[in-house]
């Protein structure tokens, strides 16, 4: 069922009807193994609702406004693990990945996978957008790739995290749930959406850094350490989507930021 899922949001960019094939099919293998019940049909049917009038509301109009905004809505709301119906199961509760490292749990979460799916019905261009390239692109990418060790080194210097390498044996379903179910909802919301929308409206710069300040404070049960951190990460995130319009780029850096975590530093955080 979950790789059918990843592969549903795979697809989703390149081939959209096989995309919501594979994704029927993973939601039908998911009601069969109890991880999706029936409270979860009303959201799915507002959903298919909510897309079909969009197809015939003119862009501007009050009615295709409205039904963006109860899309976003159910977005949040599936981000947040609002909607009954979601059973989503546990692999890994309340491990220690290391001695110094806090307990750690994840799960294969249905309902944030449903976000890449809901957006795309507001914004066609979610994994393609224009982009503004910087005027020396191999420089760019060489800022970001090693942004990533220089922000983790600067958690460990401020006594978040400290070096602690690991390997754990449930990594591959980690990877899965983290690219697929992590990574890529919360970009479709904070970039290919958010800061897409906010650039269209106020510009490149302030959208990034919008986007990024929204990012951090949606992990404010973290504590402020998190925060500061989720915020710069999502700087590097946004200027990945920024400069290349490219929804799995941000995905990717997003995913390398989060596997790099795990396997070389105390996983989620250091514990005092």
């Amino acid at each position: 069922m979950w790789i059918l899922l990843a592969g549903a949001l795979g697809a989703l960019q390149p081939a959209r009807r096989l995309a919501l094939l594979l994704l029927a099919l993973a939601a039908l293998l998911g009601f069969y193994r109890d991880v999706l019940t029936w409270p979860v049909l009303p959201l799915l049917t507002g959903v298919v609702a909510l897309v079909a009038l969009r197809r015939f509301d003119p862009i501007r109009s009050r009615q295709h406004i409205l039904s963006e905004a109860l899309l976003v809505l159910m977005s949040l709301g599936l981000f947040l693990h609002l909607f009954p119906g979601f059973h989503n199961p546990l692999v890994v509760d309340e491990v220690k990945v290391g001695a110094q490292s806090l307990p750690f749990s994840f799960s294969f979460n249905f309902d944030k996978a449903l976000i890449p799916f809901v957006l795309l019905a507001c914004l066609p261009t979610l994994f393609r957008a224009r982009a503004c390239p910087p005027r020396y692109p191999w420089i760019a990418v060489l800022a970001l790739i090693a942004a990533v060790p220089l922000l983790l080194g600067s958690a460990v210097l401020l006594g978040g995290l400290a070096v602690e390498p690991h390997f754990p044996p449930w990594l591959p379903a980690f990877m899965l749930a983290n690219l697929f179910f992590v990574s890529l909802a919360e970009e479709a919301l904070f970039r290919g959406y958010l800061q897409q929308r906010l650039r269209d409206a106020l510009g490149g710069m302030p959208a990034l850094v919008i986007s990024a300040l929204v990012f951090g404070l949606a992990h404010v049960t973290g504590g402020v350490l998190l925060i500061i951190f989720a915020t710069l990460a999502g700087l590097l995130y946004g200027l990945a989507w920024h400069w290349s319009g490219r929804l799995w780029l941000a995905t990717a850096l997003h995913f390398a930021l989060n596997i790099t975590h795990l396997l070389l530093f105390t996983y989620p955080a250091l514990h005092h």
